[in-house]
């Protein structure tokens, strides 16, 4: 063992000690190393940016108040992951998964306009990887998922289906790259029992989520390319063009907008919702750079005569399929309060939501409004 390493364990011996002595300065720089990774587990395991932040709470809590029972034969990573899983496991089973609309109900009729939206513990949110730290590459050797892989949204959404431990066993075995056995010692199962969960998991997985993953499709376009791509489709929202819009989608794209339920699939249905609501002119628009859930993404701002301001709308998560946009997930910054379904194909036109605004356009650092 190097000089270096010695030292970092003896660092850290020592701020355990203190911690356990109740000091809150030793126990914030014992764990701070590892927040946000824990974030993005929380993130993994919820579907929520809301619930892994009271998840992340209440485990740091957790550990705040066990930590007299750490045993320091298992790292300090590999204890808090324990601790963080279990409270995730908790929370699970107090409430409804999250799904994006797609996962909800049928598609809409793209002659008919967006319907009334759904509380929004049911729909999965998107994340800010790039501001909360999540890293490329692999968490760990054994890891089968790169870590901005284990947050795009097709993968998110496919592991709310999954039972809640066979999810916490994929995260732990294909994500962190946790040993069997670390991972059966966590959840207090065998070895056999993990195997079997990984197995099932894996095999549910790999039907719902694209044979190609969103940073392998990035890779291969290349920088320039996905610049030139979400330039072209800023300009065909921003020009009201139709026509280039449908030219950017895959026949099979689909396009959903929670908190609403609706959704349109294909790109008929698409073009036939758009060319009545959002790109009938009726609308101004126009588009901020974004990334979430390690996918490029565009805040959405409306015109607003009165204010003679654009005024923040949606967030656009892209997905890419070769050059084509194969889907789009328009989160949408208004609030969810019950009302006439007409109101809602006049969904711009609705008052700001001050908190949906700040969870979809401040999380990810984008402005409030602009001119």
């Amino acid at each position: 063992m190097s000089s270096s390493s010695t030292g970092s364990i003896t660092a850290e011996h020592g701020l355990i000690e203190r911690a356990r002595a109740r000091d809150e300065n030793a126990f914030a720089r014992l764990v701070d190393p590892y927040r946000r990774e824990l974030h993005a587990h929380c993130y993994r395991m919820l579907g929520s940016v809301h619930d892994a932040e009271d998840a992340l709470q209440e485990a740091l809590l957790r550990a705040w108040r066990g930590l007299a029972k750490f045993k320091e034969r298992s790292s300090l990573r590999s204890w808090l992951y324990t601790i963080t899983t279990n409270t995730c496991l908790d929370q699970i089973a107090r409430r409804p998964k999250r799904v994006l609309p797609i996962d909800y109900g049928p598609p809409t009729d793209p002659h008919v306009g967006p319907g009334e939206p759904l509380v929004e513990s049911v729909w999965l949110e998107p994340y800010p990887d790039e501001i909360l730290g999540v890293e490329d590459g692999f968490a760990a050797p054994d890891a089968t998922y790169e870590r901005r892989e284990s947050v795009e949204l097709a993968f998110i959404a496919a592991l709310q289906h999954l039972p809640a431990t066979q999810r916490a066993v994929l995260i732990q075995r294909e994500v962190l790259g946790f040993s069997a056995k670390e991972v059966a010692a966590s959840l207090d199962t065998t070895v056999a029992s993990v195997n079997s969960a990984l197995q099932r998991a894996r095999a549910a997985v790999e039907e719902r989520v694209p044979e190609r993953s969103q940073q392998a499709t990035l890779r291969a376009l290349g920088e320039d390319s996905v610049r030139e791509i979400v330039d072209r489709y800023v300009d065909a929202w921003e020009r009201c063009d139709i026509d280039a819009f449908a030219a950017m989608l895959a026949e099979d794209a689909t396009f959903t907008m929670p908190p609403l339920a609706s959704w349109y699939d294909g790109r008929e249905a698409i073009i036939g919702w758009a060319t009545r609501w959002p790109l009938s002119g009726a609308w101004r628009w126009r588009a901020i750079r974004a990334r979430a859930n390690g996918q490029p993404a565009l805040g959405f701002y409306a015109y607003d005569r009165e204010s003679d301001s654009h005024r923040p709308f949606a967030l656009n998560v892209l997905s890419l399929r070769g050059e084509r946009v194969s889907g789009v997930s328009a989160f949408i910054a208004r609030s969810a309060a019950p009302r006439e379904r007409e109101v809602f194909e006049r969904y711009p036109d609705e008052p700001l939501d001050a908190g949906k605004v700040d969870d979809v356009f401040g999380r990810f650092g984008l402005p409030v409004e602009f001119d």
